[in-house]
């Protein structure tokens, strides 16, 4: 089987990894023509090694790892792993849900290039692997407060940095400004009224006799 692939083919396709993978994947399904497939937390490390390791899937490459942030979910995280296969030219998404305190066993005895991406969604979501050799942050600052892609971080942060001229050294200073989120949802590429797009400045326009 190789790309492109259809919708059926991968729904059996991922019926047929739950069924073989002893539990470590429970469900499947078809979403954006993309295999997505869901794993119980604890068993993370066997469903990625499955994959990795099975000879009719082979997925050798862990593409990337990241997180989503579902803030009205009792379990507000998922954490998502998309992995390639390069010998069967077919990619698939992996799926677990976790909260805020509950840490996610860590990928890298399966991948081991899931160090830094295990570091970045902790940076940014504050989600925990538990086991990973050095999770500390990886793209914000170490004094930096809060993790910047979670739904209810605000827009302009909790601390201002400058540099301070008599203490010769940067400085971290609860934040001064206000923050205002005046947002306007209005697409130029969907169209405003009669087909065409509201640009800024349109609204001064004379209209036409």
């Amino acid at each position: 089987m190789s790309w492109p692939v259809s919708a059926a083919d991968l729904q059996a396709l991922g019926q047929a990894m739950v069924a073989n993978s002893a539990g470590a994947l429970t469900a499947a399904h078809v979403a954006y023509d993309e295999l997505s497939l869901s794993a119980p937390l604890p068993r993370i490390v066997d469903a990625l090694t499955f994959l990795r390791d099975h000879p009719d899937y082979r997925f050798e490459v862990m593409i990337d790892l990241t997180a989503v942030d579902y803030p009205e979910r009792e379990k507000r995280f998922e954490v998502v792993y998309h992995l390639l296969s390069m010998s069967k030219n077919l990619r698939v998404r992996v799926k677990l849900v976790t909260d805020e305190d509950t840490p996610v066993p860590t990928a890298t005895p399966a991948y081991p290039c899931a160090n830094w991406y295990e570091r970045e969604a902790f940076d940014m979501y504050g989600v925990f692997f538990e086991g990973h050799p050095d999770l500390r942050r990886i793209l914000t600052d170490y004094g930096f407060h809060g993790h910047p892609l979670r739904k209810d971080f605000p827009m302009s942060g909790y601390v201002e940095l400058r540099y301070d001229d008599e203490l010769k050294r940067v400085v971290y200073e609860p934040i001064k400004m206000t923050e205002w989120r005046n947002w306007d949802f209005l697409s130029p590429w969907e169209g405003a009224e009669r087909g065409f797009a509201a640009l800024p400045g349109d609204e001064k326009a004379e209209p036409k006799a």
